[in-house]
């Protein structure tokens, strides 16, 4: 029988890699490697469906008392275990086990050291904790002498012929193995730090109702947005509570800022939508709706409630820094986008954005870099720890993502515009991302739905919990020992939801891979986009995978909670992220600098021109008489001359020789 991993995985194997039985037929001749290939079968037949059907743990009896007499001394009933290998454990009859004993057995092999009768007490609180095992053991039994063969080596003296299957008792630090698969424990193996991944789905969550309006807005360039009854109805409804309850002297409350700025954004949404259209549009909607006839005094009511809204504490209202970051920009583009009067067909990104109500100012632009970089990030950490995943493709698809680079944090109430290339890469970012996010998830749940077979690294079964008062066993606990089940130990806490989550994984697992639908616009007339409604608000998450992983992670009744994987988390030194932020100044001053100076180099060109056309054009000065060219300084007619030159002055001297090849003009002069 082959033990070895027959996969090329070396070490030692923890299960039979393969079964192999003994064909008799007649005449053939019966050896003991023949019997014994038998006798192998059968005993690792049994033990494998011990272990994979059952798993380890006690199945009946084994109860460990108090010994009448007291003392060091416990009794363990008569019952029936299981070991992580399959092995039957099986206790007949009551047995008085000395823990003073196995303790001091325990220390003798661990240390080489007989420590005697140490009873001193070794805790804080006086006494001694450990956990009492039942190990399986064989002993070879019932020697007999072999018959004379024609071995050329025969086995000198008895030799063994029967294998007693018995046990023995041990203690070790109460440190025992659980062998129970919690869904919710692996599947937390795979997403890491709980809070960490909160972090990245809840940025993933926002970006979400920004992907489809920023490739809209992109896209609608000089286009409509449609304003149709439903936006009435939010123009009607925003103005009257603005017109109402907007004015007043001072910042808001908190709740009153949080209900001002919604009606804020729903007001400046539908004044965005009404900016799109060209003068003859707009007269139109004012025919069709006659409430728009105050679009003037809408945005007065606009302008006041920024004005109160730019001095409120929004993060007291929106403790969450993300709906924080929204709420700003609702203030922040709505004063400087709807509140003058354009009347600009060709509205800037940043109306077609408020149009939608989604607002995108330059503060949220620089969040929504660092999110997608924070998303990635996660996301290939997680990729790369993970062990069980099937989506071969995803880590591929996700370093292949191009995400925008970090920006500096913009001066407050900073009104800078977008690009259409810088909003389109942040929209293809985001949308390849979030269906990023989904596949991971997708996978990461319906990895977990097949508990693993275990690994066998001990195969001793918890009898009980003891207490020890010096060389007295003061207490004994077994209520949170192992019990086998149908289907084994490791079902225990998976079988209350097996087929929940079995209905869940037909619709979620095995499906398509995930692909982001960019939208299309019609070939003409505005364009049809809803209201983000609850952009605001709470953001629930829903679907099936959502009540997937809410069921793989919230404990049943009964149920043991998932155990939170502690890691080592790496954070970047705020040192590291200032000098990166210094870095993206520095950038942006080397772009304007560049730009400088190639206009410099354009302007010294056509310098460098002009004066050869003039050198062309001037002809040179013929030599002087004596054979040197000496240059009297340029004098005008009326210029007197050289002061000091009368009688018994010294003469002057002459002028300092120069000529025309060695005189050097400054660029633009003449000749």
């Amino acid at each position: 029988m082959r033990t070895d991993c027959g996969c090329g995985c070396g070490g030692d194997a923890t299960r039979t890699s393969a079964f192999v039985r003994p064909r008799f037929f007649a005449g053939q001749l019966l050896t003991e490697d023949d019997l014994s290939l038998l006798v192998e079968y059968t005993t690792a037949k049994a033990r494998l469906h011990n272990r994979s059907l059952y798993g380890p743990g006690v199945i009946c009896g084994l109860g460990v008392t108090c010994d009448p007499c007291g003392g060091g001394t416990v009794a363990v009933h008569p019952g029936h275990a299981l070991d992580c290998a399959g092995n039957d454990i099986v206790v007949p009859c009551t047995e008085r086990v000395d823990v003073t004993a196995l303790v001091r057995e325990r220390r003798i092999s661990a240390l080489g050291v007989d420590c005697g009768e140490d009873c001193d007490n070794d805790g804080d609180d006086g006494g001694r904790r450990y956990g009492l095992y039942a190990r399986y053991r064989e002993l070879p039994v019932e020697p007999v002498a072999p018959y004379a063969t024609e071995e050329p080596c025969p086995a000198p003296g008895c030799v063994p012929s029967r294998i007693q299957e018995g046990y023995q008792f041990v203690v070790r630090c109460d440190d025992f193995e659980d062998h129970r698969h919690n869904p919710g424990t692996r599947l937390l193996m795979t997403l890491g730090d709980l809070a960490r991944a909160d972090r990245a789905r809840t940025r993933d969550r926002r970006l979400g109702f920004y992907t489809d309006a920023l490739t809209v807005a992109s896209l609608g360039t000089g286009r409509a947005f449609r304003f149709d009854a439903a936006d009435a109805q939010r123009y009607a409804t925003a103005f009257a509570w603005l017109r109402d309850n907007a004015g007043g002297e001072g910042p808001p409350a908190p709740p009153t800022a949080r209900e001002m700025t919604e009606h804020v954004r729903a007001l400046a949404a539908a004044v965005a939508r009404y900016d799109t259209y060209d003068a003859a549009g707009q007269a139109q909607l004012a025919r069709d709706y006659p409430d728009l006839a105050t679009v003037r005094e809408a945005r007065s009511a606009l302008g006041t409630a920024c004005g109160r809204l730019g001095g409120a504490d929004l993060e007291a209202a929106w403790p969450d820094p993300l709906h924080a970051g929204i709420a700003r920009a609702v203030v922040t583009e709505t004063a400087a986008r709807v509140v003058p009067e354009r009347g600009d067909p060709d509205a800037p990104l940043e109306v077609r954005m408020l149009a939608q109500g989604t607002p995108l100012g330059h503060a949220l632009r620089v969040e929504f870099r660092a999110d997608l970089g924070l998303i990635r990030e996660w996301l290939l950490c997680r990729l790369d720890q993970a062990t069980d995943l099937a989506d071969r493709a995803l880590r591929q698809d996700i370093a292949a993502v191009d995400v925008p680079p970090l920006l500096p944090s913009p001066p407050p109430d900073s009104t800078e515009k977008a690009t259409i290339a810088e909003v389109q890469q942040i929209a293809e970012a985001a949308a390849a991302l979030g269906t990023a996010v989904r596949r991971f998830l997708t996978d990461a749940a319906c990895a977990i739905l097949n508990p693993p077979c275990g690994d066998c690294t001990d195969t001793d079964v918890l009898l009980g919990h003891l207490e020890l008062d010096g060389c007295d066993v003061v207490r004994i606990c077994s209520a949170t020992r192992e019990q086998v089940l149908p289907g084994g130990s490791a079902y225990g806490e998976w079988l209350p939801k097996l087929y929940q989550l079995r209905e869940l994984a037909e619709r979620v697992c095995c499906r398509p891979v995930p692909r982001y639908q960019k939208p299309t616009l019609p070939s003409e007339g505005p364009v049809a986009r809803p209201y983000a409604d609850g952009l605001l608000g709470d953001w629930p998450r829903t679907g099936d995978l959502e009540e997937m992983l809410s069921l793989l992670l919230t404990p049943a009744p009964g149920e043991t909670p998932p155990k939170a994987l502690h890691e080592q988390v790496y954070t970047t030194p705020s040192e590291v992220t200032d000098s990166m932020q210094e870095l993206a100044r520095l950038r942006t001053r080397v772009a304007d600098l560049t730009a400088a100076v190639e206009g410099l180099r354009a302007q010294l060109g056509s310098a460098q021109t002009q004066v050869s056309q003039l050198e062309e054009r001037v002809p040179s000065r013929a030599p002087e008489p004596s054979g040197e060219s000496v240059q009297e300084p340029d004098r005008t007619p009326d210029q007197p001359p050289e002061q000091g030159a009368g009688e018994g002055a010294e003469p002057a001297r002459p002028p300092a020789k120069r000529t025309r090849s060695s005189r050097t003009r400054k660029p633009g002069e003449t000749p």
